[in-house]
């Protein structure tokens, strides 16, 4: 009998782990999920930002939609994972969607996120309802080099060493003057240059170097939702190489902001968000 009780007690604990293990399936980015509607938006913040980013534009729509906020791993103070990639990351957001079972999601990314979310439109296009893509370009690397061809084994380590042998000041001064090129929102400097500083060096290396060797212009002809693509007011300038980009994507509707940097929700709010109004209730 008391072989029986063991046994028995073996099992219950094994059905227990199990069940545990089933529901903390571990994603690279953390998730903060809000508001109730039957259709849902995805959120994917740009090149080491917080999902914070979205604050704003998220407190418009939550009312209606059921929004899913992702930070990725390893910046803005989340927890990194190893051997981050752009590749890995397109993956598992879909895994993600598909796991939780959300149905035709609208994604909306910015710079970076941007990027991944064109990349889950192309290779998953029965997954994805809609997206918006603010300010990132299939191949970031082609617009100041348009015969530019990623490299299939990119080496990243000179990147990472360089990154990781920075000290915090040293560190903290480059994104200090970098940010303004990016931001023409003062109020909102010193956050966005902290969501930088929170990040890991070496993921913020790693990604850094691997989004810069990413080149989507072939694949995004595989996407068939809608997408509209909103701009910073400097790339009107340079309105041919921007599209030529995006050629091959035949469902993109172009907007040029009005103003301000790269940044767009920020730095032309008003614009941005009766663009999004427009195209996401339409």
């Amino acid at each position: 009998m008391k072989k029986y009780l063991i046994l028995i007690i073996a099992l219950l604990f094994s059905a227990l782990c199990l069940n545990v293990f089933a529901q903390t399936k571990s994603y690279p980015f953390e998730v903060v999920k809000t508001g109730k509607g039957k259709q849902s938006i995805v959120f994917i913040p740009g090149f080491a930002s917080s999902g914070e980013v979205w604050n704003e534009t998220k407190a418009s729509f939550e009312k209606d939609f059921t929004c899913y906020t992702l930070t990725m791993a390893g910046f803005a103070g989340a927890k990194p994972q190893p051997n981050p990639s752009f590749e890995n990351w397109k993956n598992e957001i879909a895994r993600y969607i598909k796991d939780n079972k959300i149905e035709k999601p609208i994604l909306i990314g910015h710079s970076m996120g941007g990027g991944l979310a064109l990349a889950i439109a192309a290779d998953y296009p029965e997954l994805i309802g809609k997206i918006v893509i603010v300010d990132a370009l299939p191949c970031l690397a082609a617009l100041t080099d348009p015969s530019f061809k990623s490299k299939e084994n990119n080496d990243c380590s000179a990147t990472v060493n360089q990154m990781t042998a920075m000290t915090e000041t040293q560190f903290y001064d480059m994104q200090k003057q970098t940010m303004p090129r990016l931001l023409a929102d003062v109020s909102k400097l010193e956050m966005v240059v902290d969501w930088s500083v929170k990040s890991d060096r070496k993921t913020f290396a790693q990604m850094y170097c691997d989004f810069f060797n990413t080149d989507l212009r072939e694949k995004i002809a595989a996407v068939k939702c809608p997408a509209l693509i909103l701009l910073e007011s400097y790339f009107i300038n340079l309105k041919p190489a921007i599209e030529g980009q995006y050629g091959k994507l035949k469902t993109a509707d172009f907007q040029y902001a009005d103003k301000g940097l790269h940044f767009i929700m920020y730095d032309d709010t008003a614009w941005y968000m009766k663009q999004l109004n427009t195209f996401l209730k339409s």
